[in-house]
Formats: structure tokens, C-alpha cells, sequence
């Protein structure tokens, strides 16, 4: 069903499947009653305490880092690239005013490029980038004391969730600066050319301004969403992002895998596939071409332009690729229920039909229609999590590649909200409402994460995957915390099970896994005690 402005009348589906007739939802009360009232005591989204809503978008938050079978040693004995000026330099073209600190401690996001490139150097043969797109220190610590049920942590990584408190492997924790090279830049997508790709805000970082830690309070009441009048360091999107950590370059925001000055960029994954003989593995709650994983393999100039984004997945002729890629090995997401006549920001090669995904391209790809991937995608009856598991089975027993296609009319999977529902409230992009339908016939993400796994694990070369909880993102640019908590919990079960797969294989030996996110927002939780249900 459509997202609608009215409020929501739940299905008997709602309560009944899940166990859950009649009980209470405070989270959910919280965030109706916020948006009818437009504020709210207990927090708010942007840089006004006076108002529920102001800001929808990303910010320059500080953003965690968790890795485990391996540690961050390295990267600190070397320093900061940000006490280091010819290092800055390198990075965004310049030094740039206030990030020059020589006491600084934290990492700049092409660092994870670099943990990876460590990892591989160390022999390392399963590399898994794990990206809850959207979700800063201020989201985990709210999923953490939602779930627990008690203040769980005010400062550092924290505690209460599964990939703060996971220790069978070597585990490290650290934050980064994600601040993209240039906020915009002209480009014509047919031709995948880039006119000029440093125009607007320039990027960088201020602690000064922004704070030295995550859980800092920033001391300029607009730096850290980019409208400081004397520092406006410009905020990353996730296409600028995502190409920081699978290439390590800084770039423009929109551009996936291309330098500034429109050079493509090959992303790790890619390399490892090339060099190495690594399978790769791509995983998300949102559509397959979104920008994060996207960049895991692709080329282009834009991150709207989908389509060609998904060929390049594919492994078929694009406009940046008119020799194809190879292709990623596994492809899951969503996308599937999606639909536009034109689509201008897409270049001319753009056809009708779903927005991210060429119905042509995917029967080319079928394997039953000569192509290389077995195909699951959303079928109307079909649980979708069988359909997915019954795919995998059989590109494991036929030596193929695995695409699985889901989601709803939204382009996502559907919202698990804090208490395990589906039933988010209103937020600034009106409700969400789900049929049963939309239920049983997508898969999670953990389950497909176990699909992936399940596929991949055959390679004796090794595997790169990507996993993609990118409902968070999308939860918090709807200023909607029962979905936002949601997400984190359900790219949590996604976390579960990949170190499940890991210690079942007795595999931390050979396996690096980095826990990270893209990008902040900027919520703000005034009394984390109001997440706390009071007992009746």
C-alpha cells in the first residue's frame, strides 16, 4: 500500500502474527504524539529543542567504528590524518580551516578502505563491511536503551546491543570523520561526464565546533549540519561516503566511484574479485542500486541513475561499463514494486518499468533464460524468505550467482519498528502501512544475509560482502524513532547471524568484519528515560 498522511488503523495481521494483541506500544505513542503536538520533551531532530522536526537530513556527526579479527593499532601509531597537513592535502585538495588539530584521535572514513586493504595484507580470505547507513552514536545509544530497558552507556562504544557487546573475536572500537571533498559538482549522466566536481561547501572537520567524540556536544549550534555561516564544512551523502570506504578517496556528493575529477575508481570489492579471485556478496533492506551498495561494485557519475547502477551489479553493458563488469557474485535487496514512465536524473538509456531495475536486464540475467543468476524475487503467495533460501540451494548445487529482488511499493523492505511490529506511526513522509502481504512475502535482513553467506562460502579463494542495514537511514530521515530503533534492531539480528556463520565455521582466523556506519543525523535524545517502559 502507498505511504499515506492518515493516521493508521493496524490490520488484525498486525497484532495476531506476532503475538502482540492489545499490548502496549510506548515508542510508537511517542513518536504520534510528538508529531501531533510537534514537539516533544524527550528529543528532537535538528538544532531547535522547541520543535519535534527541523532537520531530515545527514550531518557531520563523528561516526563509530567496530571491528572484529582485527584491530585499529595500526592506523593509530600512524596518527591522525588529521594532525597530519600534507595528509589533509591529500585528502580534500587543501587543509581546510579548523580540521588541522594536532591532538586529534579520530579516523576519517577512507580509513575503513584502508582496514580492509590491512586485512587482505594479513591474510585475511572473508572480508564482510557491515553499514547501518544513517545510524551515528546518538541512534545505537537509543536502540541500546530501548532494548535493554535501563541507561545503558553516556560515553564510548557503549554496551547493550550485540555488536557493542560481541568480545569471542578480537574486537577494536573508533570514530571517524565522514565530511565528503565537495558538496556538489555539474556532470552529464548519459555521457558520464564530470563538467566540474568541486563546486559548493567544500569538506572537512572542526572538533572545536563539532566536538572530539561522538557524544560530545557540538559548541556551534548549526556546524554539524552544515549551515555555520563562517564554517560551513559540507555534509556527506551516501554515495560520497560509501566511495570513502570502498576506495578511499573523497569525493563529491553523488558520485559513485568517481573522483572529482572524473576519474572511475575501482572499489575494493571489485579488486579483490579481480586480483584475487574473491566472489562478492552485496546485501540491503533497500533497493539493490541505492547509493551504498551500489558503490560496493559500480561506476557512475550519479547516484540516480539506477538502472545503469544495477547493470553494472550485473554484470551487463551500462553507460559507464559499454564492456560490462563481471558482476557481483550474490545481489540481494529490495527495489522490486517500483515504477516510473521517465526518470530524467537516469540518461537517456532509461526504460520504462521499475526504477532501479530493468525488467529486461533481470530476464537477461536469469539462469533459465541463459544468463548467470538464479532469480527470487517478490512473488505474490510465496513466503519470500523460502523463495530466497530454495534460490540459494540451488545456485550452491548449479555453481551459479544468486539475485534476489524484494520490497514494497516503497522501495524497501518493510519498517520493523522497536517492538518487533510493523506498524510505524506518522513521521514528516506521512505512515507507512503494510498488508500481510508485504509481510510473508519478503525476507529480512538477516535472512538474507544467511543466503549470502550460505552462497559465498563455497569460494576457497575467499569472499568481500557487503552488508547494508539501510532502513536506518530511511527511518531517520522520516524523523520516526520507533522506526529508527527498528532498523537498528533488525541490522542487529543481520550482525547475529553473520557471527554465528563465522563461530559455526570456526572461521575469526581468516575473517575480517567492520561494523560501521555512513553517515549521521542529527536526533537528540533530551531524557533517554522516557525509552524506559515504566511497569504496571
Amino acid at each position: 500500500m502507498n505511504r499515506r498522511t492518515a493516521s493508521v488503523t493496524l490490520t488484525l495481521f498486525s497484532f495476531l502474527s506476532l503475538g502482540l494483541c492489545g499490548a502496549a506500544d510506548p515508542v510508537r505513542q511517542m513518536q504520534a504524539d510528538a508529531m501531533a503536538k510537534g514537539s516533544a520533551t524527550w528529543g528532537y531532530w535538528g538544532t531547535d529543542p522547541s520543535e519535534y522536526s527541523t532537520w531530515t537530513s545527514h550531518s557531520n556527526r563523528l561516526i563509530p567504528i567496530y571491528t572484529f579479527g582485527l584491530d585499529m593499532q595500526s592506523l593509530r601509531s600512524e596518527g591522525s590524518v588529521y594532525s597530519n597537513a600534507e595528509a589533509l592535502t591529500q585528502l580534500y585538495g587543501q587543509v581546510p580551516n579548523g580540521s588541522l588539530q594536532p591532538e586529534a584521535e579520530y579516523f576519517d572514513q577512507t580509513d575503513i578502505y584502508r582496514l580492509q586493504k590491512m586485512a587482505v595484507e594479513a591474510g585475511k580470505k572473508k572480508i564482510i563491511l557491515m553499514v547501518f547507513d544513517g545510524m551515528d552514536w546518538e541512534t545505537t545509544q537509543a536502540a541500546a536503551i530501548y532494548k535493554q530497558q535501563r541507561l545503558t552507556h553516556e560515553t564510548g562504544r557503549g554496551t547493550g546491543l550485540k555488536f557493542l557487546d560481541y568480545r569471542t573475536a578480537v574486537a577494536d572500537y573508533g570514530y571517524c570523520v565522514t565530511s565528503a571533498h565537495h558538496s556538489d559538482a555539474t556532470f552529464d549522466v548519459s555521457a558520464q561526464l564530470v563538467i566540474n566536481g568541486e563546486e559548493g561547501s567544500a569538506g572537512g572537520y572542526d572538533p572545536l565546533r563539532g566536538g572530539k567524540a561522538p557524544w560530545d556536544k557540538a559548541k556551534s549550534r548549526d556546524y554539524l549540519i552544515g549551515k555555520d555561516r563562517q564554517q560551513p564544512d559540507c555534509v556527506t551523502d551516501s554515495a560520497s561516503s560509501a566511495t570513502s570506504m570502498v576506495c578511499g578517496v573523497k569525493t563529491y556528493n553523488a558520485a559513485i566511484n568517481v573522483s572529482v575529477d572524473g576519474k572511475q575508481l575501482e572499489p575494493i570489492g571489485r579488486w579483490l574479485q579481480r586480483e584475487h579471485g574473491f566472489r562478492v556478496g552485496i546485501v540491503t533492506s533497500v533497493p539493490i542500486s541505492h547509493a551504498t551498495p551500489a558503490a560496493a561494485y559500480a561506476n557512475n557519475v550519479s547516484r540516480n541513475d539506477y538502472q545503469d547502477l544495477t547493470r553494472d551489479l550485473l554484470g551487463l553493458p551500462s553507460c559507464s561499463h559499454r564492456m560490462p563488469l563481471s558482476g557481483a557474485d550474490v545481489v540481494i535487496g529490495a527495489g522490486w514494486g517500483v515504477y516510473k514512465d521517465q526518470d530524467s536524473g537516469q540518461g537517456q538509456n532509461f526504460a520504462p518499468g521499475n526504477t532501479y531495475a530493468d525488467l529486461e536486464d533481470l530476464r537477461r540475467s536469469d539462469l533459465d533464460q541463459g544468463g548467470r543468476y538464479v532469480v527470487a524475487q517478490r512473488t505474490p503467495g510465496e513466503n519470500g524468505a523460502s523463495l530466497l533460501s530454495a534460490a540459494a540451494r540451488r545456485a550452491i548445487a548449479e555453481n551459479g550467482r544468486l539475485l534476489g529482488f524484494f520490497g514494497t511499493d516503497q522501495a524497501h523492505l518493510p519498517f520493523r519498528t522497536a517492538d518487533g511490529r510493523y506498524d510505524p506511526a506518522a513521521d514528516v513522509k506521512g505512515t507507512e502501512v503494510y498488508e500481510p502481504a508485504d509481510i510473508n512475502e519478503n525476507p529480512t535482513l538477516a535472512q538474507m544475509t544467511e543466503a549470502a553467506l550460505q552462497v559465498l562460502e563455497s569460494s576457497e579463494q575467499g569472499f568481500w560482502l557487503m552488508i547494508e542495514a539501510g532502513d536506518v537511514d530511511w527511518a531517520n530521515h522520516a524523523n520516526n524513532i520507533d522506526s529508527s530503533i527498528g532498523a537498528v534492531l533488525s541490522g542487529e539480528e543481520a550482525f547475529q547471524k553473520t557471527v554465528d556463520w563465522i563461530d559455526g565455521h570456526d572461521a575469526w582466523e581468516e575473517t575480517a568484519l567492520i561494523v560501521t556506519s555512513d553517515h549521521g543525523h542529527h536526533f537528540v535524545l533530551r531524557e533517554p528515560e522516557a525509552l524506559i517502559q515504566k511497569k504496571q
